[in-house]
């Protein structure tokens, strides 16, 4: 999903923090989620934001999309104050409204995040298809353009929905929940996929997961949302035992198994084999998405 209009940029005129926070305090009726929030996300990185249900996660994109203020501090998204449909910023939301009974061709999706327009509009111009094929080769989707959404697997629609997303060459890309339906095959491959996009394009990546593991080969930094705080740096800084008990309050204990998965014990939930994640509550408009142009329609 496109934000806003093309505005295509290349990656050496994006400034190297795509986003800062300093003291950054949000939350919902004056009630705050999380508070004292200060971190840097730099140009060309790929950054996890994991943390339990509820913690603030997606309340995180609302506020990078333009979609909520925060209550104190400050927060910049390429060196101004996030707004809505900034057209550097690509996003694909946990849940996408598809009629699939419409039939929707994977080219027409992802054209349409480039151009922005409704069903019966005029002709897409050669630039709009140029970069529609551009987006689906880069996400190694060429060979679906004809085939209509409904047909796709999981893990073919996320592809497709990745498209979307780059098809007017942003430099920030938010990708909420993507690996929640996949196998874990399936969102091997797509973190690698992203991963690859991220180091080919320059482009910064915030992907909330679920599970960090398959996440872990490929990550810059991790920003673990929990308690009312959110601890930032590289993995092996922050799943630590101690400076996730510092974050929790609580006794936690970070344990690999044999194959060298996370695996947290303590804090506010245990499951097995992965971290503990999924969709916040305040989802609101970050959580759904549409075929026009712009977030929040």
């Amino acid at each position: 999903m496109r934000v806003g209009g093309p505005a295509p940029s290349s990656p050496t005129d994006r400034p190297p923090e795509i986003v800062e926070a300093d003291r950054l305090e949000v939350g919902y009726g004056g009630r705050p989620v999380w508070q004292d929030a200060s971190f840097k996300v730099r140009r060309g990185e790929l950054v996890a934001v994991i943390g339990p249900n509820g913690a603030g996660k997606t309340t995180l994109f609302r506020l990078l999309l333009g979609l909520h203020p925060s209550l104190a501090g400050s927060l910049t998204v390429f060196g101004s104050a996030p707004r809505r449909g900034n057209p550097q910023i690509g996003y694909v939301p946990q849940r996408h409204t598809i009629d699939f009974e419409t039939h929707v061709r994977c080219f027409d999706l992802v054209r349409l995040g480039f151009s922005g327009h409704r069903w019966g509009f005029p002709l897409s111009t050669r630039r709009e298809i140029d970069a529609a094929w551009g987006a689906l080769e880069a996400v190694g989707g060429a060979e679906l353009a004809d085939r209509p959404l409904s047909a796709l697997s999981g893990g073919e629609l996320q592809r497709v929905f990745l498209a979307e997303a780059l098809v007017g060459d942003p430099g920030l890309l938010l990708l909420d929940e993507p690996l929640s339906n996949l196998d874990l095959r399936r969102a091997r491959r797509l973190v690698a996929l992203v991963n690859e996009i991220v180091r080919a394009r320059g482009v910064t990546a915030l992907l909330v997961a679920h599970d960090i593991n398959p996440l872990i080969p490929y990550l810059d930094q991790v920003l673990y949302v929990a308690n009312g705080q959110v601890a930032s740096g590289p993995p092996m800084e922050v799943l630590t035992s101690e400076r996730l008990t510092r974050l929790y309050g609580v006794p936690v204990e970070v344990l690999r198994d044999s194959r060298g998965n996370l695996v947290i014990v303590g804090g506010e939930d245990h499951v097995e084999g992965e971290l503990v994640g999924g969709e916040d509550h305040h989802e609101g408009e970050a959580a759904g998405g549409t075929f026009s142009r712009g977030t929040g329609k």
